[in-house]
């Protein structure tokens, strides 16, 4: 009997040890599948990366090349182009701050009446934080605002409205419409001001590959995933899931030649041409346009995020301004400086009565996004350009390298002759059947000249 216990006891111990095992093997397999991704969660989190490395790339180049430092504001000359997708239309003043634990950075904004205004504070990956203006801070629309990193309280100015940074540095772009009396504006262009305290601890841009708008980054951009991340808080309601995915994607890449190949494969031939393919037209189409209402406060669209980044960074939300990007014609041809074109706005939906503050088209080359030089350095059309209206009362704008039979020298943007080109067209604090996807510009129609 004694015998035959420790048997049964042997028998026992012997398949609780295999199911241990067996256990033990199934869990390693799991974790082991966990850290495999699929082509799918490798695009997904080149994707996701993409638009935090777009606004790197900025930093270091302000930083480093231009040598604008931090904390100095930067008044760009009237009608300045020398950047990716200017916006002629107004006075523009750009700075990157820099906050620490124990100092706040004070903007001085001066009183701004009559002409549209807005003092745009956005994070590192792209999204708005704040627009300082009458209709957002309406009791306090000018005067001083003490930014201070969130949880923190520096000593500040009794009289200043306290704005709290998720982060040690923002970009801020603030704005003032020229609206036809330049001189007026450079004068309060000028009146946006700092006080910095010394003593604030700036960390420098972090390092990354050099990449270009035509040539995006590869495999690279998983280097040093974790980095990255930790670089900037990301507001996107998803964040922790893109990030871990794109953690284990950046462990899968490095774990040896094999993995490292096929990452390299996937992100050339699915991850980019995806990204690329988007960014010929995203959100909602229509007459040659596309329109993100998600530009500013992205929600969990990381392609539309990484689209706005790399067309033109610094995107405002869509109360503020919508931007429509023209890169087909209506019948999906990319649009082309060899060709004639119209946008005839009819009179009951001009661009005039849909917004409370102005509009504008803007022309620019692709895929950089900088202005098109012409012979009358024009380089955008709006409402304080004198277009002429047609004889029914509607309005048109045409494009071509010379001007296209019939139209009106007002009414004409110049292309670029044998190259492809791109229009944006801004609508300033848009009415409801713009903001509501009621209104649209009008399709960009390929003319016989």
């Amino acid at each position: 009997m004694k015998k035959i216990i420790l048997i049964l006891i042997f028998v026992f111990a012997f398949f609780s040890c295999k199911k241990e095992a067996a256990t033990h093997t199934d869990s390693t397999a799991t974790t082991e599948n966990k850290a495999t991704p699929s082509d799918q969660d490798i695009a997904a989190a080149y994707t996701y990366l993409y638009g935090r490395y777009l606004v790197i790339q900025q930093e270091n180049h302000d930083i480093n090349v231009e040598k604008v430092g931090y904390n100095k504001i930067k008044y760009n000359p009237l009608g300045s182009a020398q950047f990716v997708n200017p916006n002629l239309d107004v006075a523009y003043l750009e700075a990157w701050i820099a906050v620490d634990k124990e100092h706040a950075v004070i903007l001085n904004i001066p009183k701004v009446e009559g002409r549209y205004y807005t003092a745009q504070l956005l994070d590192g990956w792209g999204e708005v934080i704040t627009n300082i203006n009458e209709r957002n801070y309406p009791k306090t629309p000018y005067g001083k605002f003490a930014l201070v990193l969130k949880g923190t309280n520096p000593v500040i100015p009794a009289n200043a409205v306290k704005i709290e940074l998720p982060s040690e540095k923002v970009k801020m772009l603030a704005r003032v419409e020229l609206k036809g009396t330049p001189a007026v504006a450079k004068k309060l262009q000028e009146q946006f001001t700092f006080e910095v305290p010394s003593g604030i601890k700036i960390a420098p841009p972090l390092t990354i590959p050099d990449f270009t708008p035509a040539k995006p980054i590869g495999a690279e951009i998983f280097d040093k995933v974790k980095e990255v991340i930790d670089s900037y808080p990301d507001v996107m309601p998803k964040a922790k899931e893109y990030q871990a995915k794109a953690i284990t994607v950046g462990e899968f890449y490095k774990k040896d030649d094999i993995t490292k190949g096929h990452t390299e494969d996937i992100v050339k031939t699915k991850a980019i041409p995806g990204f690329l393919a988007g960014a010929k037209g995203f959100g909602t189409q229509k007459g040659g346009w596309s329109v993100s209402y998600v530009a500013g406060k992205f929600g969990d669209d990381i392609m539309a995020r990484d689209i706005i980044n790399y067309g033109g960074l610094w995107a405002n939300e869509v109360k503020e301004a919508i931007y429509f990007v023209g890169l087909t014609d209506s019948n999906k041809q990319l649009l082309s400086g060899d060709k004639v074109y119209e946008i005839k706005f009819p009179k009951e939906a001009l661009p005039d009565t849909m917004v409370n503050a102005f509009w504008s088209v803007t022309l620019y080359s692709v895929p950089d996004y900088r202005v098109v030089d012409n012979k009358l350095k024009r380089y955008n059309l709006n409402n304080i350009s004198g277009l002429k209206k047609n004889a029914d009362g509607s309005m048109s704008i045409w494009l071509g390298s010379s001007l296209p039979k019939n139209a009106p020298q007002e009414n004409w943007l110049p292309t670029p002759a044998g190259k492809g080109f791109a229009l944006t067209m801004r609508m300033y604090v848009s009415k409801k059947p713009v903001l509501d996807g009621t209104w649209f510009p009008s399709p960009i129609e390929l003319k016989t000249n």
